[in-house]
């Protein structure tokens, strides 16, 4: 399947094609558009100027420790190109192997949109909007479009990695197709919706390529707050080197402090592991997405889904299991319930429908009612219509029907029966429950009902309170009546719902919640779930639905599984809790590089500073470039957490804070304290200064 294509993080061709473009993207104009890692650029360059200076006319620091400083500021810049390359490889491996897929294909184009028109075979990319094809068993789709005639088997195992065919028919929700699929069986005339360089693959291409992927407001927020510390520290790093020099006059001993000291404390002070990964934490996030067969048409949208406040899910193949199945049977008085069961199952024999098929298994799992050679019962099957509401069999002069109350009510009376009290009020009993009642009748005698039960999914209901934990609030959209609604409602124990929604009521229920603050996130595939789709801060369409609601939803579910809307959302939660949990981390472990730096930088100045020097670090030059190692080598430490997330707890705001606070911010003051001081330990070994 080519958009689950899944690349090892240690995968050696995604490592070395990211080990070009980490160098590649040193080229400044690249690097301007992120402050922080522009800044130690810089300083790399700075640094590399003055160890060539020293060559020739020697300073205050040794060449060996200005290369070493520079050497591996350089590092500390490609280590964070490494990251952002490793995300953007995924997504590249990804469109190549798209792109890779997608090939002229020669296409019967239509000279009036029916099947008997003039056919004229042209490729595929001379084919524009509008354009009517004709699509037969054994052809490949030219180009996205929409059904107008016809009925067929497609397999789309290229798009969405299922092997099993789908239906795909003119009118309704299931005529929208995608180019590059394959027609198994029948004919389709299609209606072209794309043009070329327009089409659903095109889109997925571009998609997946992190290069291409604009940056969120969330992220733009942080690059500012990024670049405003950058700042801050740059203006109090360039005043040292006066102050130095003034403290040494008045002190009348000591040396002022380097521009490669400066530099290097500039490096360590701003906070450039989350600068360096910010790029790569949003990329992955997408990829994330990718990897759940859901293409997420900007990484806005996978930020929201991280903030959702409220999920509007259908109800049926949502919530249920998508068909009502038998649970009960509930014979009238004077009845035996096997009798009601063997007719029951008499009636459904014929009956395709999972109700019907359901009403088998349960008089044959209940009462044993089984091994029925229908060859030998002489029957005549009598199918469900819509005009009679009924199905049933007659067979040796014994007619059995089974459906909605009322009509079976009308039959009986025309059978010259009485339809009971009774069973109206069990009838009644069952509607109120939300559940549908079916009456099976034989002859002119009514032997009792059939209850039909939404099947809640296995499992559902504890997702919804796990939603419900993170301050999300669960709506249940139906066409039900509010008695079947209330019913499956309180079986799913989601918070609310809409019955007997229309187009209208589920775009009113969604800006009122946007009106009251909240983001809101929803599932659809009809025409009629298009304007909701567009108004939903989060929209996930699926793949087998119509164009247009493809076109309205800011993602599309390859999988057309209505529940993924609950994984979508924590992956962007994911999202962000990996981009929180970091820049606590980056923020926090300076506090130890200034431990290191600053006593180191003053010493010579101010003998006392060494109190502060609590790590014992050998020398000040060993101090410094301690620090810059750590620098450097803790974003690569850190890339596959960015890359992967930080795994995902259904927590509260407050929990979510707490242990942020604790593992991240803690754990981002101890752990340079630990790696600086074994990196110093490492230069004495080998004795560099």
């Amino acid at each position: 399947m080519t958009a689950k294509v899944k690349q090892n993080l240690f995968d050696w061709r995604l490592i070395a094609r990211a080990s070009v473009d980490s160098v590649i993207k040193l080229n400044p104009l690249y690097q301007i558009r992120k402050p922080v890692m522009f800044v130690v650029e810089i300083g790399s360059i700075l640094t590399m100027a003055l160890f060539v200076y020293s060559l020739s006319k020697p300073s205050g620091d040794p060449p060996s420790f200005i290369l070493a400083v520079s050497l591996w500021l350089w590092f500390t810049v490609i280590f964070a190109n490494f990251a952002e390359s490793m995300a953007e490889g995924r997504g590249k491996a990804q469109a190549e192997n798209l792109r890779n897929s997608r090939r002229d294909i020669q296409a019967k184009l239509l000279s009036a949109p029916r099947r008997n028109a003039t056919v004229t075979l042209v490729v595929s990319p001379k084919l524009r909007k509008g354009d009517c094809v004709l699509v037969e068993a054994g052809d490949i789709i030219p180009s996205d479009g929409e059904v107008i005639e016809g009925v067929a088997s497609v397999n789309e195992s290229a798009i969405t990695g299922e092997s099993a065919p789908v239906i795909r028919e003119s009118g309704g929700d299931r005529s929208a197709v995608t180019g590059g699929t394959l027609v198994v069986s029948d004919w389709l005339v299609i209606k072209i919706s794309a043009n070329p360089g327009e089409t659903f693959i095109d889109k997925m291409i571009s998609m997946v390529e992190g290069a291409k992927r604009q940056k969120t407001p969330n992220e733009i927020a942080l690059d500012i707050l990024l670049a405003g510390l950058t700042i801050i520290f740059l203006i109090a790093t360039v005043t040292i080197v006066p102050f130095s020099i003034f403290s040494v006059k008045a002190a009348s001993h000591g040396s002022p402090v380097t521009v490669t000291t400066v530099a290097a404390l500039l490096v360590c002070l701003i906070p450039t592991t989350i600068g360096g990964l910010l790029s790569a934490i949003g990329i992955a996030g997408m990829d994330r997405m990718i990897q759940a067969n859901v293409i997420a048409m900007s990484g806005r949208a996978v930020e929201a889904a991280g903030d959702v406040d409220v999920l509007l899910l259908d109800k049926t193949g949502t919530i249920t299991l998508g068909n009502r199945h038998a649970t009960e049977f509930i014979p009238v008085k004077g009845i035996d319930i096997k009798a009601l069961a063997d007719a029951a199952q008499l009636a459904s024999l014929a009956d395709e429908t999972p109700e019907g098929r359901s009403i088998v298994v349960l008089a044959k799992n209940e009462y044993g009612i089984r091994e029925r050679n229908i060859s030998t019962l002489h029957a005549v099957f009598v199918p469900f219509s819509a005009h009679t509401r009924m199905s049933g069999v007659n067979m040796d002069g014994v007619e059995i029907r089974k459906g909605a109350s009322d009509a079976v009510a009308e039959y009986v009376k025309k059978q010259g029966g009485i339809f009971p009290a009774e069973v109206i009020n069990i009838v009644e009993g069952i509607a109120r429950e939300g559940a549908t009642p079916l009456v099976v009748a034989q002859g002119k005698s009514v032997l009792g009902v059939i209850r039909l039960k939404d099947i809640v999914k296995g499992g559902i209901k504890e997702r919804f309170a796990e939603l419900r934990n993170m301050g999300i609030k669960t709506i249940m959209i139906t066409g039900d009546n509010p008695l079947t609604a209330a019913a499956v409602a309180a079986d799913a124990g989601v918070d609310d719902f809409l019955a007997e929604a229309t187009p209208e009521a589920k775009l009113k229920l969604i800006r009122d919640y946007q009106t009251g603050g909240k983001l809101v996130a929803m599932t659809g595939d009809g025409t009629n779930d298009a304007p909701a789709l567009a108004q939903a801060d989060v929209a996930v369409a699926m793949n087998t639905g119509t164009q247009a609601a493809k076109e309205a939803g800011n993602m599309v579910d390859l999988d057309s599984n209505p529940t993924k809307l609950i994984e979508i959302v924590e992956i962007g939660k994911q999202l962000l809790i990996t981009r929180g949990t970091l820049t606590t981390f980056s923020i926090a472990n300076d506090v130890a590089k200034y431990f290191a730096i600053l006593p180191a930088a003053f010493l010579g100045i101010y003998p006392e500073l060494g109190t502060l020097n609590i790590m014992r670090l050998a020398t000040p030059h060993s101090a410094i470039l301690s620090a810059v190692i750590f620098n450097a080598i803790i974003i690569v430490i850190l890339i596959p957490l960015a890359l992967r997330g930080v795994k995902y707890r259904p927590l509260g705001a407050h929990a979510l804070l707490r242990n942020n606070l604790l593992i991240y911010g803690l754990g981002g003051v101890v752990v340079p304290f630990v790696g600086i001081k074994l990196i110093d330990m490492l230069i004495g070994v080998l004795n560099i200064f």
